[in-house]
């Protein structure tokens, strides 16, 4: 990772499995696995619903978030350190993949 450079999450990609594409402004690709935070509960609890965890996911604080009120409000929804997602599994374009 570069020491200047602070992860910025562009869009965000509900994947297989209760995982997540995350693309980022500077064209790294990562997947995250968020079954363990979902069986670990707490907050993440909410994301075994499989709609919400489709649905409610966006990009909030300039990372992967679930938008939990439904207005988009960056101070009430469940968000992954952008670190964190930046550090996951590197891929290569799921969308560009399917076509």
């Amino acid at each position: 990772m570069q020491s200047d450079y602070f992860p910025t999450v562009i869009q965000a990609v509900a994947g297989p499995d209760k995982t997540v594409y995350a693309y980022f402004s500077d064209g790294r690709i990562t997947q995250l696995d968020m079954k363990e935070s979902i069986a670990d509960g707490g907050v993440f609890e909410r994301l075994a619903d499989d709609s919400f965890f489709k649905e409610a996911l966006t990009v909030l604080n300039d990372t992967v978030a679930w938008d939990v009120s439904g207005h988009y409000d960056p101070t009430t929804c469940i968000d992954i350190d952008p670190f964190v997602a930046y550090e996951a599994k590197r891929v290569s374009d799921p969308l560009e993949d399917a076509a």
